[in-house]
Order: C-alpha cells, then sequence, then structure tokens
C-alpha cells in the first residue's frame, strides 16, 4: 500500500498528565466545596457548570498534545460534583434524606438493583458487559470471516458486492448485539480482502472508517444496537419500545445505509479477487484463526505478525512488507525476499502451527519456483490437515448460533415484562456461548481477555451518569423541558426536531454520545407521545451520526482510529479522520434530516402515524 505520509514532528507527541496528581487535586477541590456547602447554598447552575465543564474536558484532554486519562478525569470530577451536589439545598434526595434517614437512603438508592439503575444505568451497564462478552466468544469461532469467504465465492471474487453483503449482515446484527462489539471484528474481515484485492491505503483506511457509520448509524434500528439509544430507552421508558425503534429508526438505518453502499461503490467498484490463486491460507482463514488462537491464545493478521518478528527479519523486513502490501501472501513473501528457510520455518510455525510449518514451506518453495503442480498438490494436503481443526471451529460456531436462542427469548421475556431486569438476555446468551469453546481454553482466554479490555473504555462512563442523574434531582431538567416546550409553541415541532438533531450532531462528534444521549433525553418528558417520539428520532439519528464525526464521538470511532493508527497508518491524525469523514457524515445527515422532515409531516398531518402501536 501506498500513500505514505511524513512523520509529525517530535514536538506533537502526546504529554500526558498525571492522573493521581489530577485525582488528588479534585479531592481537596471536593474538600473544599464540601466545607462550603456546609455554610452557605451553593446554587444549581454551578453543579450544571461542573458536569459540563468533566464532559467537554473529555475531548480537549483526549484529542491534543495534553492528556489525561479519562478515568482518572471522570471519577475525580465527580468528587466535586457529588461535594457540590451536598451544598445544594432542597433536591430530591435531600428531602428523602431528611424524611427516611441514611439507612433507608442507602437500601433504596444504592444497596438495590433498582436504586443502582436510576443512579448508573446499571442494568444497561450490565447488559452491556454482557453483550461484549457473548459476541467476543461468537467471534472467535470466527463466523463472519466464514461468512465472509462464502459471499466471496458466491460473487465470483467481486469486492464491492461482497463488501456490501457483509456490511448489511453487519448492520442487521448490530441492531440485535451491538455495533460497538461489531466493529472491531468487522473491521478486520473487511482489511483481509481488500488486502487480497491490493486494495490501495486509501481503500482499506476509507473502509475501516465507513464501519462506524455501518455499525452506529446503521445499527439504531433496534434499542439493542447501541448504548445510547439503551440509555435512552431507559430515560424513557414505557415511551420507547421496540416497535418505535422498528417504526421510527429503521427507516433511517436504511437511508444511511444506502449512503454507505453509494460511497464504497465509488471507491471499491470494480475491484476483484483472484480465487483461482488465492492463498491456502486465505481460503481458509477462519480455521487458521481459529487454529491460532486455539495453539497460541492469539490472533494477528500477517501484517502485525511480521511487524512483531521484526528483530528476526532485520533488514529484509521493509522488502517482505511492500510485498505483502502489494497482496502476496506471507509464506510467498517470505520466500521471495529470500529469508532463511529456518527463520521461514520457524515463522509459519508461529503463525500457523509447527506441524504445518514444514509442508507450508516446501508449497510456498514450490510455488515461488513456479510449479503449480507439485503446490497444487501440496495445497490439498494441507488443505485436508486443516479438515480437522475446520470441524473443530464448526462445532463451537453452531454452539454460539445456538445461544441466540436465550438471548433473543430473554429479550422478548424482558419486553413482556419489564420487571425482568435487561441484563440477563446478554448474560443467558454469553453463558450458552461459552459452552462451545469449552475445549479450547486458549481461545476462551483470547475470548475473555478482548471482552474486558473493550468493557473497559465503559468505566469512565459511571461517574457521568451519577452526575447527570444527580442534575436531574436537582431540577435542572425541568428548566430544559420548560424551554423545549416553549420552544414548540414558538417554533412547531419540525424546527425543534432539526434543531436537537443537529444539536446532538455536534455535541456528539466533541463528546462521547453516551453521555450526549443520557443528557437530551432527559427533558423529553411530559411531551405529547407523538411529538416525544420525533424529538426521540432526531436526538437518535443526531447522536449516532454525530458519533462518527470525529475519533472519539463514538466507541466505534475510537476501535477504527486505533486500528488506522496501527495497522493502515501510523502518522493518520484526527484532523484527517474529519476531513475523510465530513462527506460521508454530511450525506448522511441530508439523508436523516428529510426522514425527520417526513415524520414532522406525518407528525401534523396524520397524528395517529406519532402514536406507538
Amino acid at each position: 500500500m501506498s500513500d505514505e505520509h511524513p512523520a509529525p514532528p517530535a514536538a506533537s507527541a502526546i504529554v500526558f498528565g498525571s492522573s493521581r496528581r489530577f485525582v488528588l487535586g479534585c479531592a481537596a477541590a471536593a474538600a473544599a466545596l464540601f466545607l462550603l456547602g456546609r455554610s452557605v447554598s451553593l446554587p444549581v447552575g454551578l453543579l450544571a457548570v461542573e458536569v459540563f465543564v468533566t464532559i467537554l474536558a473529555l475531548f480537549v484532554f483526549g484529542s491534543f498534545k495534553y492528556q489525561i486519562h479519562k478515568n482518572a478525569l471522570t471519577y475525580g470530577m465527580a468528587l466535586v460534583i457529588v461535594a457540590t451536589f451536598c451544598g445544594v439545598p432542597a433536591t430530591a434526595f435531600h428531602r428523602e434524606l431528611a424524611e427516611q434517614g441514611w439507612a433507608a437512603f442507602l437500601r433504596h438508592n444504592v444497596l438495590s438493583f433498582h436504586g443502582l439503575d436510576q443512579l448508573v444505568h446499571a442494568d444497561t451497564m450490565l447488559f452491556i458487559l454482557g453483550l461484549t462478552f457473548f459476541v467476543a466468544v461468537i467471534a472467535q469461532t470466527r463466523l463472519l470471516e466464514q461468512i465472509t469467504f462464502f459471499l466471496l465465492r458466491r460473487n465470483g471474487g467481486r469486492v464491492l458486492p461482497t463488501v456490501l453483503a457483509v456490511t448489511a449482515v453487519v448492520a442487521l446484527a448490530s441492531g440485535i448485539l451491538g455495533g460497538v462489539s461489531m466493529i472491531g471484528l468487522t473491521i478486520r474481515t473487511l482489511v483481509i480482502i481488500l488486502t487480497l484485492a491490493a486494495a490501495p491505503t486509501a481503500a482499506v483506511r476509507y473502509a475501516v472508517m465507513v464501519c462506524t457509520v455501518v455499525t452506529t448509524v446503521c445499527g439504531i434500528w433496534l434499542a439493542y444496537g447501541e448504548p445510547p439509544n439503551l440509555i435512552m430507552r431507559a430515560n424513557l421508558d414505557p415511551h420507547l419500545t421496540n416497535a418505535f425503534f422498528l417504526r421510527y429508526c429503521a427507516p433511517a438505518a436504511i437511508a444511511c445505509f444506502l449512503v454507505v453502499a453509494w460511497n464504497l461503490r465509488r471507491k471499491l467498484g470494480g475491484r476483484r479477487v483472484a480465487l483461482a490463486g488465492l492463498d491456502v491460507l486465505d481460503a481458509q482463514v477462519a480455521t487458521v484463526r481459529f487454529m491460532q488462537a486455539a495453539r497460541h491464545g492469539e490472533v494477528l493478521l500477517p501484517k502485525e505478525f511480521v511487524e512483531d518478528h521484526a528483530a528476526d527479519l532485520g533488514e529484509q523486513l521493509r522488502p517482505l512488507l511492500a510485498r505483502m502490501h502489494r497482496g502476496e501472501p506471507l509464506g510467498l513473501a517470505l520466500v521471495r525476499t529470500e529469508v532463511p528457510a529456518a527463520t521461514r520455518a520457524r515463522l509459519l510455525g508461529q503463525f500457523v502451527s509447527e506441524e504445518l510449518a514444514a509442508d507450508l514451506d516446501r508449497h510456498y518453495v514450490r510455488l515461488a519456483a513456479g510449479d503449480p503442480p507439485f503446490a497444487t498438490g501440496t495445497e490439498a494436503e494441507l488443505a485436508k490437515a486443516l479438515e480437522t481443526w475446520r470441524q473443530k471451529r464448526s462445532r463451537a460456531a453452531r454452539i454460539g448460533a445456538l445461544a441466540l436462542l436465550p438471548f433473543v427469548g430473554a429479550l422478548v421475556w424482558h419486553g413482556i415484562n419489564h420487571a425482568v431486569p435487561l441484563f440477563l438476555a446478554s448474560l443467558a446468551g454469553f453463558a450458552v456461548a461459552l459452552l462451545g469453546l469449552a475445549g479450547f481454553p486458549r481461545v476462551r482466554a483470547l475470548a475473555l481477555r478482548e471482552a474486558r479490555h473493550e468493557f473497559a473504555e465503559y468505566y469512565f462512563l459511571f461517574p457521568l451518569f451519577l452526575s447527570i442523574t444527580l442534575l436531574t434531582k436537582a431540577g435542572f431538567f425541568e428548566q430544559l423541558q420548560q424551554l423545549l416546550h416553549h420552544g414548540v409553541a414558538q417554533a412547531g415541532h419540525a424546527a425543534m426536531a432539526l434543531a436537537q438533531f443537529f444539536g446532538c450532531t455536534l455535541l456528539s462528534s466533541i463528546l462521547d454520545n453516551n453521555v450526549v444521549a443520557d443528557f437530551g433525553s432527559r427533558a423529553l418528558h411530559g411531551l405529547e407521545l407523538g411529538v416525544l417520539h420525533l424529538f426521540a428520532l432526531a436526538q437518535i439519528a443526531g447522536y449516532a451520526v454525530g458519533g462518527c464525526w470525529t475519533h472519539i464521538g463514538s466507541a466505534q470511532s475510537v476501535v477504527a482510529f486505533a486500528f488506522i493508527r496501527r495497522d493502515v497508518d501510523e502518522h493518520y491524525t484526527p484532523v484527517r479522520w474529519i476531513k475523510e469523514m465530513t462527506p460521508v457524515v454530511l450525506e448522511s445527515c441530508a439523508v436523516l434530516v428529510l426522514v425527520i422532515l417526513a415524520e414532522s409531516l406525518l407528525l401534523r398531518w396524520l397524528p395517529e402515524a406519532g402514536l406507538a402501536p
């Protein structure tokens, strides 16, 4: 892949502030505010300013040269916010404490599941936790890679219809299994296809970026697709049912998928993978990756693997990578780069299997020498050796697919009876799917490790959710509700819906869209049902598309940006992300505006269409 860019100057290196000093400083400020609140009443406005400063600081100290770890920032500021809240008089919590005492207060708000759900969205966060582990287990069965190569063969090696089919499957799955859980697997799968098609760096990078739209915007068709959806659903319960998402959000998701398809057509049209000359390891990529995980406890792309063994390759590293960038398989590139036979065998053994290393090396040596008949015969022997592993992987994948039954069943149960916690669905799916990896301890350990790492990205949300709950208890959102009602009376439903859409888009581009969803949805209470549904659609569409616009707007953007920096272009910058993402964001905004205006007209002329069934 070409498209090289000069390295950034050393002065632009990121400088991380001390998390310990920041938290200690916040603790000192919290102590001072707490003491001040004992003698004077602190205004609700101060509490709101502290919450806004915390949210804005996540963008400022997460995007530029000087940074602070987001966990330290939110947990430290939570100390300040809680101390300020203690000095704000006459809140709902203060009245509850005065009437019932500390024991009853803690029992109701902290030591009960319902109380924790009200404080920090416990049910939603536990559902995301279980879903993260559930999808991580299914991902290790390499089911998406299997589907991808099936589609690639059905399409005769044509890249565009294969990528469109894969992204359609992912968009559908994201609505049920969560876009955050799907994006990492989707990125790596598309990169395999584009690498085989010898696509340039720009095309690979664009496909990675578009994955954010597919898993974020196209995944809003159900409440379970996006954490912000679940947060809004919890805040506006019982008004946002699954029927609402299918009626209002599914059309928006489909419209944005058509935008993605149009852009992919311009970037990938005409590209093809030569299936007849497909490398044996690429043809069996799902099985090879499962074998890697089972034997070595990790799965790497060939480029990652080579870079991790740079010391073994020395000066041959760069020419080897250049050949791989042009689409040559790892084994053939090792031979043609004249890497010593012993090194080749050791690397192939570590990449796939020590038992197959000698046969693989002979296969690539003969292939490089232009001896297809011998190579073809060897390839058949290797494929036969991989068949045993394919059967093992297939059994694990079938159990993972069966795990969808208890998952969907528990979702239906929750839909019928909201007293049933939502997190039981993802927990049931995870428990069943894990049985498929019972005989593969290293695969299981890899899945659990990746899931823990993924969920760790959500830790910073707990203090933010607590802070917004405290704002609610202090009556802040009642004032916003009054402003919203006034705006509707003065400007009308359509204007206010568009204002919320653009506001959520802009806010979600610089702030985490989970927080935007929690904040924005709390102002929608007290509206007529049809108006509430219209405004909820506007907010959901806004935080979804805005979350794609920058590298920190959503968890999916964070994953995609990190992948580009690590595996595609190490000098890629946040500014370039915004520049290249802006066209598809603007096109998505255009179609979403049309959807919102259409719903506004329906609400005006056909009031019954705005009612939930």
